[in-house]
């Protein structure tokens, strides 16, 4: 059997063979749980991630009107599908996300600040839009006069 540090894809198709035959005591447990783990870890760093950029470009949107782009909007669109594909397929990360909204929205508020050079002052102390909104493909948030 190829080790799991040897070759991933190849201990992952002969283990998944064992499985679908029920040979249960020829598997790697041990790394199949790890596996597991990484997975559903994985998929949580990508949620998060995607909403910091998401909440980021909302924030450039709101607060730096004056230089939107067609490209910034591709990204808010971008990032919503992503989300979307990733909350149908895992929906307990919905409960994830709402559970640690307001430390993404001080990444993202972080992003924005590097981004646009803005000060941090700029940006409101806790995120202006609910999780809701962020997600809502007809969602954009007005502009702010500075």
């Amino acid at each position: 059997m190829t080790s799991y540090d040897q070759d991933l894809y190849a201990w992952t198709f002969e283990n998944t063979q064992l499985l679908r035959e029920g040979q249960f005591a020829e598997i790697d447990v041990a790394n199949i749980i790890e596996e597991l783990e990484s997975m559903a870890n994985r998929d949580k760093r990508e949620l998060f991630n995607r909403m910091v950029v998401l909440l980021s470009h909302l924030l450039k949107w709101q607060f730096q009107a004056s230089k939107r782009s067609r490209s910034w909007e591709q990204t808010i669109m971008e990032q919503r599908r992503q989300l979307e594909y990733i909350l149908a397929d895992s929906p307990t990360l919905h409960y994830k996300l709402a559970e640690k909204f307001f430390e993404i929205y001080a990444k993202a508020v972080k992003q924005a600040t590097q981004e646009t050079k803005l000060p941090l002052k700029t940006f409101p102390a806790t995120c202006p839009y609910t999780l809701a909104q962020a997600l809502d493909d007809d969602f954009y948030p007005e502009s702010v006069l500075n």
